[in-house]
């Protein structure tokens, strides 16, 4: 007995799939980071070694937003420094105190650090960043572009 297979409408106009190639290429880089992270780091960066955090960068036409992931993380415990064009995060999460046998540890403790240069010229005194329910969220704007200004010419 022959089974019927059938197949998609040919009439119905199906484009094709775009490859976003600059974006799975940035994710397989961010997948290796973390593989080799884990790697070279004892337990996995569980044990007091530097981590980096997850982070997100957005670029608005004033600013550029960056989200990064710090849970357990107290403001004092956290830095945001702007040198030139380059942002830098660091900090610690503290190992809190245990009464019980810790049977497994997966969570990240220990010393973090993120660092990324901007793509252009950051205002360095309207930096603000804010941390709420563990995502540190940092607005660094840009500065004002050269705006064109009309001289008036003056009689000699």
């Amino acid at each position: 007995m022959a089974v019927q297979v059938r197949r998609g409408d040919p009439s119905v106009f199906q484009p094709p799939h775009r490859w976003e190639s600059m974006s799975e290429l940035q994710q397989l880089h961010d997948q290796m980071e973390r593989v080799m992270e884990n790697v070279w780091s004892p337990l996995g960066g569980t044990n007091g070694g530097a981590w980096t955090p997850y982070v997100d960068i957005e670029e608005t036409e004033d600013a550029w937003i960056v989200e990064a992931e710090v849970p357990g993380v107290e403001r004092k415990d956290i830095n945001v420094e702007l040198r030139d064009s380059e942002l830098a995060i660091t900090g610690e999460i503290k190992q809190k105190e245990r009464k019980g046998i810790l049977r497994r540890r997966t969570r990240r403790t220990g010393r973090f650090e993120y660092r990324v240069t901007l793509p252009g010229q950051a205002d360095a005194e309207q930096i603000e960043a804010n941390l709420h329910e563990g995502v540190l969220r940092v607005r660094v704007p840009k500065r004002d572009r050269a705006r064109p200004r009309r001289i008036e010419v003056k009689a000699a």
